[in-house]
């Protein structure tokens, strides 16, 4: 990976692009996070950030002049809030082959208002139901999406929809979905939770370890320990297990007690003589 430096930003090519725009290209250097974006002096018109790692689309001063991104080929997987205030004039954003999962991570794009040109091709959140209506009714200001123009009748159907109650409560869902994976959230706590074995169990090892008598003996309690099991458990088990034949034995006794009553005639109640 590549820190994107000023110092890149200078050295990395600039040229004037067949549709005569002022183009910057950054492509291919791994880079991982947007920053130091001040040293463009908004000079350019476009610029090109395939085939690097970035995750999200973040980190841009005021950039007037901007208007054409390309991300093609990042792991992006979220959009920053507010971009309006740093890329006002933003007309064109490409995103193709990035990992942008649910329909309401799209929602920041709503607030650019120049946008018309969105691609999310080879995207997983292209697939989820109603990708191409929500974005029509979500970012209305967009004309072209994933290079097939959005036409006055998927506006339509778009409108229906998600104004209707059923369109509403969607709405409530997808921004819910949008909020399960948040990139950078704090991880939870795990601190707190124990782990190995109880201050009992470390005893019974060390105990274990100090009535060894042979190197056999250490080499048994060494494959214990490695299968997971602590020593001195295993005779407890071995003695509930020699408990619980015992009772069991028990029945046996008594059926042979019932044996030899009955050949003695005691098996019978005292009212009922035998012949």
């Amino acid at each position: 990976m590549v820190k994107l430096t000023a110092d890149l930003i200078v050295q990395c090519m600039q040229y004037t692009n067949p549709v005569k725009d002022r183009e910057l290209d950054l492509r291919g250097y791994k880079i991982p996070v947007i920053e130091n974006m001040g040293a463009t002096l908004d000079q350019f018109d476009t610029i090109d950030f395939s085939n690097n790692d970035i995750r999200k689309i973040d980190g841009f001063p005021l950039l007037k002049r901007l208007s054409c991104l390309f991300f093609n080929n990042n792991r992006i997987v979220r959009i920053a809030e507010n971009l309006q205030e740093n890329l006002p004039n933003l007309e064109t954003l490409i995103l193709t082959g990035n990992n942008i999962q649910e329909l309401g991570d799209l929602d920041p794009l709503s607030t650019l208002p120049k946008l018309k040109t969105l691609c999310l091709l080879h995207n997983p959140v292209i697939n989820r139901p109603h990708y191409r209506l929500y974005v029509a009714f979500k970012l209305p200001q967009v004309k072209l999406l994933d290079f097939s123009k959005v036409k006055l009748k998927e506006k339509q159907e778009a409108a229906a929809l998600f104004k209707s109650k059923k369109g509403k409560e969607l709405q409530k869902e997808i921004s819910k979905k949008a909020k399960t994976f948040v990139p950078g959230a704090a991880l939870q706590d795990l601190s707190n939770i124990p782990t190995g074995p109880s201050a009992e169990e470390v005893w019974k090892i060390k105990e274990a370890i100090s009535k060894a008598s042979s190197l056999e003996e250490i080499e048994r309690l060494n494959k214990l320990l490695q299968s997971g099991q602590i020593p001195g458990r295993e005779d407890a088990e071995n003695h509930n297990g020699k408990a619980t034949n015992g009772n069991a034995d028990q029945p046996e006794e008594d059926d042979e007690e019932m044996e030899t009553d009955e050949q003695n005639g005691r098996s019978q109640p005292p009212w009922i003589k035998s012949n």
